[in-house]
C-alpha cells in the first residue's frame, strides 16, 4: 500500500518535471526522459490496459509539441506501457539487476518504436537515432531511475 501512495505522487511529479526540463528549460537530450521513467514505474503496478492507456495519454502529451511526428510518441509509449505491465507477470523479481535492465530496455524500446513510426523526415539514421542516442538515453534513464528508487527506499519497495 505504501508504494502505491508513493507512485501516485511520484508519477505526476516526474511528468511535470519532464516537461519543465524539456520545454521550460529547453534542455532537450541533456535532460533525462522522465516521461518514460514515470510510465515504466507505473506500468509495474497496473494492469496492461491501464498501463497502455497511461502510455497513450503520456504520448499524446508529448506529441502535442511535435508537428511532424504526431502519433509516434503515443504509439511508442502505449507499447512501452503494455510491455512494462506484462513484465510483472513474466518476471516476479525486482532485484537491482532486473530494475537496471527493465529501465534501460524500456527506454530503448520507446526510442526504437519512435524511430520506426516517425519516419525519415524527423529522425536520424538508425545507427545515430537508436543505437547511439537510444543506448545513451537508456543508460541515462537507468542511472536517474535507479538513483531515484534508491533515494525513495530501494527497488524492492517501489517495484
Amino acid at each position: 500500500m505504501r508504494r502505491r501512495g508513493i507512485l501516485l505522487g511520484l508519477v505526476p511529479f516526474l511528468v511535470l518535471l519532464h516537461f519543465f526540463l524539456h520545454l521550460g528549460l529547453s534542455l532537450g537530450r541533456e535532460a533525462p526522459d522522465l516521461l518514460t521513467l514515470a510510465l515504466l514505474l507505473a506500468a509495474r503496478e497496473t494492469r496492461m490496459g491501464t498501463a497502455a492507456a497511461l502510455g497513450f495519454f503520456f504520448g499524446i502529451l508529448e506529441d502535442a509539441f511535435s508537428v511532424l511526428a504526431f502519433g509516434a510518441s503515443a504509439l511508442a509509449l502505449t507499447l512501452v506501457g503494455a510491455m512494462g505491465s506484462l513484465t510483472r507477470e513474466l518476471f516476479v523479481g525486482d532485484s537491482p539487476l532486473f530494475v537496471l535492465a527493465y529501465l534501460g530496455l524500456g527506454k530503448l524500446l520507446k526510442d526504437l518504436v519512435f524511430w520506426v513510426t516517425a519516419g525519415p523526415a524527423v529522425t536520424e539514421s538508425f545507427v545515430e537515432g537508436v543505437l547511439i542516442h537510444g543506448s545513451l538515453g537508456g543508460l541515462y534513464l537507468t542511472l536517474v531511475g535507479f538513483l531515484l528508487l534508491k533515494f525513495l527506499g530501494g527497488t524492492r519497495e517501489l517495484l
